[in-house]
């Protein structure tokens, strides 16, 4: 499990748009990385549209936001212009980088135990250690509080 005050793992992910992003190329700025469990449902969308309405106050505290799922790079592409969503979304299809940052966990609905990601948020600073971690993320508020964290650096 992933402490505060630990180094954060070193991950490439693609990106909708083409590119792919390298944690440890951000060094230098802040990174706001968050786990999400599926493109377009409701807490995922109120989540990404919330980091989205706050892109702003993010960049002028110097920090990127970053969100990850499983979900391909083409659906995050129609997720992203369904709801003009304005940051990055990265696609960990084998889950890799979900399981280094312990997101990828046992979770149950409606009686039935299944793997997922459990919704968190990391907060990494610009020399690449973990300074805050949100595990199973509630969404209201949860945004303001990541932002108040980072200005608070």
């Amino acid at each position: 499990m992933l402490d505060e005050g630990a180094p954060a793992p070193d991950f490439t992910l693609p990106q909708d748009g083409g590119d792919d992003v390298t944690l440890s190329h951000l060094k230098g700025k802040t990174v706001v990385l968050y786990f999400y469990p599926r493109d377009d449902t409701s807490g995922c969308t109120k989540q990404a549209v919330a980091f989205t309405e706050h892109t702003a106050a993010f960049e002028a505290a110097g920090a990127v936001v970053l969100g990850v799922s499983k979900d391909t790079v083409a659906k995050h592409g129609k997720f992203r212009a369904k709801h003009d969503l304005g940051i990055a979304l990265l696609s960990d299809a084998d889950s890799d980088v979900c399981e280094r940052y312990g997101v990828w966990a046992e979770k149950s609905m409606y009686g039935k135990t299944y793997l997922g990601i459990e919704r968190s948020t990391f907060i990494i600073d610009g020399t690449g250690t973990v300074r805050k971690i949100w595990r199973k993320v509630k969404v209201p508020g949860h945004v303001e509080a990541v932002l108040d964290a980072v200005k608070a650096l």
